[in-house]
């Protein structure tokens, strides 16, 4: 497996896994309805192309030569020392085979040698990745509801991991 940056022109891989991973995810914990709100919402090329111009950071997994996952980080957010994961998808068919584990570990790394003092993310609180990040080291910090428009709520966990 080959982890390497994605180029602002190669923003479509994202936009792919998610839309291929989305459903499949969600759909025991989100509407049909939610799901395509949210995807239209996140993974529009053109909101990921703001968000590769405001500084975030895109990083793929490869098998072979072809896409199998990916995750999004913002550095110094919410504030100065954390690095934040937005995203980070595996393919349905490639999960369960250590993808999300590499990709964070590829991840703690860029941040470490930034002198980040932790990763943050947020993560739906009854999606079934809440045991994985805990698995890795991932504490829970507090829950956050987040509305989101259309009357649909993100209810999430705000998760943290120290890295010095």
């Amino acid at each position: 497996m080959n982890i390497r940056a994605l180029k602002q022109d190669e923003l479509s891989i994202v936009h792919e896994i998610a839309y291929a991973t989305w459903p499949d995810t969600f759909k025991e914990i989100l509407s049909k309805e939610q799901i395509d709100y949210m995807l239209n919402w996140m993974y529009d090329l053109q909101q990921l192309n703001n968000h590769f111009n405001q500084g975030h950071e895109f990083y793929v997994a490869e098998i072979e030569g072809k896409p199998v996952g990916f995750i999004g980080i913002e550095p110094n957010h919410p504030t100065k020392g954390l690095t934040k994961i937005h995203k980070i998808y595996i393919l349905p068919n490639q999960q369960g085979l250590g993808i999300g584990k590499k990709l964070i570990e590829f991840v703690r790394k860029i941040a470490f040698k930034s002198e980040m003092e932790g990763l943050i993310l947020n993560v739906n609180r009854f999606n079934k990745a809440v045991d994985f990040y805990k698995a890795i080291g991932f504490n829970i910090l507090f829950e956050e509801n987040i509305d989101i428009g259309n009357g649909f709520l993100m209810e999430d966990y705000v998760m943290k991991i120290d890295l010095m």
